[in-house]
């Protein structure tokens, strides 16, 4: 790749309160970048974000004020023209620049038209849940006068209050054909590779070329998202279907000992949480309120309470719907052996059972009066389902979103085609997937297991019910940008 091009300038503008900061949180994945909040006049000075690929930076993005005054702004630029006669218009700006009133009554303005006229190219970024206004109007005669192409980027576009018909209308009115809708919030699937293809027709062929890299590499990376998160979801289900913990058949114990499973199992999927989040570049914060602690949480429902079970429209088990032993099963492996204790006890005192195998092992437990703790199918199907809704809620979520994922009870509830795996399997019913199946009798693939070991064996069972989960997932996905580090701009 051509590593001698230098990074394309854009400035991002528009009215105050119109998004302009979310733009940037979104398309760089970092929802630290600047300061969002639901009132005018947020952003005071002009910074920036580099989106690059490898070590080569392609695009610059500079946030900038909203601009206040716009109708006094261009009555000003008006009479600059009366008393100039002959200048371009970008002279006029520079004329305004050089003047005393752009650092003091239109210094907000002062500061947009300084990076304007900097900037390769400008996104003016509208709420399209506004009137178009006189104000705008002007706004975008100011900034044409600067000479820059300008590509309008519709903004809160899936809100019921929009107003798109009506802007698309005004644009064109002033020669503004081409535009991008991409709702900062919740993008769409392709909106960031739309945004950048209208880019592309106003820049030179060089940039284009940069802007194709950059749309080429924003998919690439969304694709690996989604994978390494089916994947992160897939070791959570083998590690915690593999898990056996041996107990005292004791009620009173039994009882202690199902809770230490319980504790287990939420905090492996705390962990899962916390790497999902990671995963998408969002912060605990993202998920839950702040008033409420991740760690410890039981999350809106408890995983093991069998009524969430039957409102998820989960099949539930034998040990779910046992009350106090709620996501427990029993001796799940020892029913049906032929094998008698008296011939176990013979064949152990008389040394001829060499290497105990697994089958061994457990009528060894059996006999001692000890029972194997197993966690119930209906408790991974929950585990599946909420963990699919969350992936699918952070691939489908924007930097600029103010608002902690909430998954209730509905949407962890996914439909029939969503809560399918593989080739039909259900979540909700029939048989686990067979690679599930078989982590039954490896509790050593379990990491929560005292005897757990590393093997290649546990790898291809997370690898295949990974693809597996890919599978029936794939429709979940956003487009963003993730290689994006902070940079500083004058605010001058």
């Amino acid at each position: 790749m051509n590593t001698d091009f230098a990074p394309l300038c854009l400035a991002v503008v528009g009215h105050t309160n119109t998004g302009k900061t979310s733009l940037l949180r979104t398309l760089a994945r970092d929802a630290n970048f600047g300061e969002v909040r639901n009132s005018p006049g947020t952003t005071r000075h002009v910074e920036g974000v580099r989106l690059r690929l490898s070590t080569n930076e392609l695009v610059e993005l500079f946030d900038t004020p909203g601009m206040e005054d716009s109708m006094a702004l261009l009555d000003y630029l008006q009479r600059l023209e009366d008393e100039n006669e002959g200048l371009d218009p970008p002279q006029y700006i520079e004329l305004f620049l050089s003047g005393p009133e752009a650092q003091e009554r239109f210094e907000q303005e002062g500061r947009v038209l300084r990076q304007l006229l900097q900037s390769d190219v400008a996104l003016y970024v509208i709420d399209v849940r506004d009137s178009v206004l006189a104000k705008h109007k002007d706004e975008l005669k100011v900034l044409i006068m600067a000479g820059k192409p300008i590509l309008p980027v519709l903004n809160f576009t899936r809100s019921p209050e929009q107003r798109i018909t009506e802007w698309r209308q005004a644009l064109a009115a002033i020669g503004l054909h081409a535009l991008a809708e991409f709702d900062t919030v919740a993008p769409t699937l392709n909106g960031e590779a739309q945004l950048y293809e209208k880019l592309a027709l106003l820049v030179p062929a060089q940039h284009s070329q940069q802007l194709q890299l950059l749309s080429v590499d924003v998919e690439q990376q969304r694709q690996q998202r989604l994978k390494d998160a089916w994947r992160i979801l897939a070791e959570l289900l083998i590690d915690v279907t593999a898990l056996r913990l041996i107990s005292p058949s004791q009620k009173e114990i039994l009882q202690q000992n199902v809770g230490v499973l319980h504790d287990t199992i939420r905090l492996r999927e705390e962990a899962c949480v916390k790497s999902l989040l990671r995963r998408f570049n969002f912060s605990t914060r993202d998920y839950l309120p702040d008033d409420i602690m991740l760690e410890g949480c039981r999350w809106e429902t408890d995983l093991f309470h069998p009524e969430v079970m039957k409102e998820l429209g989960v099949q539930v088990g034998k040990g779910v719907a046992a009350g106090a032993m709620a996501g427990a099963t029993f001796d799940l492996m020892t029913a049906g052996l032929s094998l008698g204790t008296g011939t176990l006890i013979g064949a152990a005192a008389g040394g001829l059972w060499q290497g105990v195998d697994k089958w061994g092992q457990r009528l060894i437990n059996k006999w001692r009066g000890e029972s194997e703790l197993t966690v119930d199918d209906s408790v991974i199907r929950v585990l599946a389902l909420r963990e699919t809704a969350l992936i699918q809620a952070l691939a489908t979520r924007g930097h600029a979103a103010q608002v902690p994922i909430a998954l209730s009870r509905s949407q962890t509830a996914l439909n029939a085609e969503d809560s399918k795996v593989g080739a039909g399997t259900n979540w909700r019913s029939g048989s686990l997937p067979e690679v599930l199946t078989q982590a039954r009798a490896f509790p050593e693939w379990s990491a929560l297991h005292s005897s757990y070991t590393i093997s290649g064996r546990r790898e291809t069972a997370i690898t295949e019910l990974a693809a597996l989960l890919e599978q029936a997932g794939e429709g979940a996905s956003t487009s963003t940008v993730g290689l994006a580090r902070p940079i500083q701009s004058s605010t001058s």
